[in-house]
């Protein structure tokens, strides 16, 4: 890997910083805090750190972040070895005597246990910070170059002459084994472990580069090329991925004994995709927008980078949903170099998870190639009749939970996100192995809103089996079972209502053209889909999983359902023109 220093100068107040900042505040803030949690995959109680981390840097978002340093003896080098020097470096200089431990802003000279990391970081947030610290990190995707700009600004003076500079870089979302993984349940699946916030490198130097002067009112740039390797670590290196780094800048007040500490002040920079072409936007992510959703027709978020250098006006740009034929889009706006903003747009998902693959064909009125492939889900909804002039619905919510209730919550969302109601954790019940008892609740929801039950169990096992037989309710006003879950879930369970829907039969109307028939509905054997100018039909499973797919130049398509497990199937049916229409049926032999 390489790294380049190209560029450091100090401008003092006095001479009128004929280099503005251009991105650090000069207004006096407090302190932002880090942690970093010495940790390794063999360590057992690790996890229960990375969960104490994870709850506190929630809890203040763009104040705390997290760096997970493997080092030490429970650092294996199997894969995926997160070991490298600067983890080594820094885990040595403070004195870890147990895993996990971690420093908060280097305040401590020894590593301090878990317990004492929130106590640390509420300290740190509340102190005047001597200087602040922001900046902007530009990749080119092709080349693998970061070009990296820091700034330092001094609002007080600090304790030292000369202060460091450190900046790292940091992976998340690297699937490995990790002992007691189970007890983080957020980042354990199937038996694997999402490993975030790995300490991957250090730009600078392990304890960072010196800055001075460090007296108020002095604005300090530095600016790196880094070269970002293809992996780290050996043996069993792990591929550094570009949609899943980041970098933290802090700097340190001074060298006391074998580290350079405390931390004075941290950041996360900013990042973006460029290039030194002219023209070169990129859509970094595709995704459903936030909220919930009672429909087929959804809203798409994509998160546009203007990676050119001139200003980005215009695009011509085609979606395209899992098989069908894709549908075209124009947006005009204005992006200046090397800056992002967001596109919403409304299309068609059909019930199931879809590929959404968004292509560029045009870029400021020239022909332009890119694509970006995201995944979208559309679930199925239960429909809650009411009347028309009925405002409001009660719903009622059972939970019977098993032995285990204290680790059992839920939550009633609106369709923005609203808490509507919530409920556990609940009581552990004494006694033999297994145990239930029942919870009921009630909810208030509108009429025409679409709603989200959300059922958890932080351990992972759900409401069941060896430890009690357990489900959840939901009945409307008039006592109907609208949604039906046993408590065989695992680590969540959630289910969609719509509110005033008359009933699922509506819903298909809207989807479904007349010129598409299918039958019988319920099917026992053989299924008929007629229609006019059939291209296919996909069939899926209530799971959203593709169970069948025929390509047809026929009006007519007979399906052999005879095979299939008793349920709910969507049938997707598109035409030579890409237009596509869904219609539901159910299987029972």
């Amino acid at each position: 890997m390489k790294k380049f220093t190209f560029l450091m100068c100090a401008v003092f107040a006095c001479l009128l910083q004929v280099n503005a900042q251009q991105f650090v505040s000069t207004d006096p803030q407090n302190r932002n805090a880090v942690i970093e949690e010495f940790t390794g995959r063999n360590c057992g109680y690790c996890p229960d750190g990375h969960v104490i981390a994870n709850s506190i840097v929630h809890a203040n978002p763009g104040r705390v972040w997290a760096v997970n340093v493997h080092a030490g003896g429970y650092a294996p080098t199997s894969y995926p070895n997160f070991n490298t020097g600067v983890s080594t470096t820094i885990c040595n200089g403070f004195q870890v005597t147990g895993f996990p431990a971690g420093v908060v802003n280097r305040s401590t000279a020894q590593a301090q246990n878990r317990g004492q990391w929130q106590s640390l970081v509420n300290q740190q947030l509340s102190q005047a910070a001597e200087c602040n610290v922001a900046g902007q990190v530009v990749v080119n995707p092709v080349t693998r170059l970061a070009k990296i700009n820091v700034e330092v600004y001094y609002t007080a003076n600090s304790a030292s002459a000369n202060n460091y500079l450190t900046i790292v870089m940091l992976q998340d979302s690297i699937w490995g084994s990790q002992s007691g993984g189970n007890t983080n349940p957020e980042q354990y699946v199937n038996g694997q472990y999402c490993h975030m916030h790995i300490l991957r490198d250090a730009i600078t130097a392990d304890w960072g580069d010196e800055i001075a002067p460090t007296t108020a009112g002095t604005l300090i740039q530095k600016e790196y090329v880094y070269e970002i390797p293809a992996s780290i670590g050996s043996p069993n290196g792990v591929e550094v991925d570009l949609e899943n780094i980041s970098f933290l800048a802090y700097v340190e007040e001074k060298q006391q004994g074998s580290t350079y500490r405390p931390i004075l002040n941290v950041n996360e920079l900013t990042m973006t995709q460029g290039t030194e072409e002219a023209i070169y936007p990129i859509i970094s992510n595709v995704a459903a927008a936030s909220g919930i959703s009672c429909s087929t027709t959804r809203t798409l978020k994509l998160d546009l980078v203007n990676g050119g250098l001139d200003e980005l006006t215009s695009l011509k740009y085609q979606v395209k949903v899992g098989n069908a034929e894709p549908v075209e889009f124009t947006w005009e706006g204005s992006i200046a170099s090397y800056q992002g903003s967001s596109i919403e747009i409304d299309v068609e998902i059909p019930f199931g998870t879809h590929t959404v693959e968004v292509s560029i064909v045009e870029a400021n009125g020239t022909a332009y190639e890119f694509t970006k492939t995201g995944s979208v889900t559309t679930n199925e909804w239960a429909a809650v009749e009411l009347e028309e002039t009925a405002e409001t619905e009660e719903l009622t919510i059972e939970i019977m939970q098993d032995k285990y209730g204290n680790q059992i919550t839920w939550e009633l969302l609106a369709s923005d996100m609203t808490v509507l109601a919530s409920g556990g954790p609940y009581t552990m019940l004494v006694g033999g192995g297994s145990a239930t008892q029942l919870h009921i609740e009630k909810a208030t929801v509108n009429n025409g809103d679409c709603v989200k039950f959300v059922i958890r169990d932080a351990v992972g096992n759900g409401i069941c089996c060896s430890f009690g037989e357990g489900y959840y309710q939901i009945k409307d006003s008039k006592g109907n079972v609208v949604v039906d879950g046993d408590g065989d879930f695992g680590s969540e369970a959630s289910a969609l209502l719509s509110i005033g829907a008359k009933n699922d039969e509506n819903v298909e109307e809207v989807e479904t053209v007349e010129s598409v028939n299918i039958f019988p509905n319920p099917v026992k054997d053989v299924l008929t889909v007629k229609g006019e100018n059939m291209k296919q039909v996909v069939i899926y499973n209530a799971l959203g999983q593709a169970v069948e797919t025929i390509n047809t130049n026929d009006n007519e398509v007979r399906v052999n359902v005879s095979a299939y497990n008793n349920g709910m199937y969507f049938i997707n049916v598109i035409d030579n023109n890409g237009e596509m229409t869904t219609s539901k049926v159910s299987v029972l032999h």
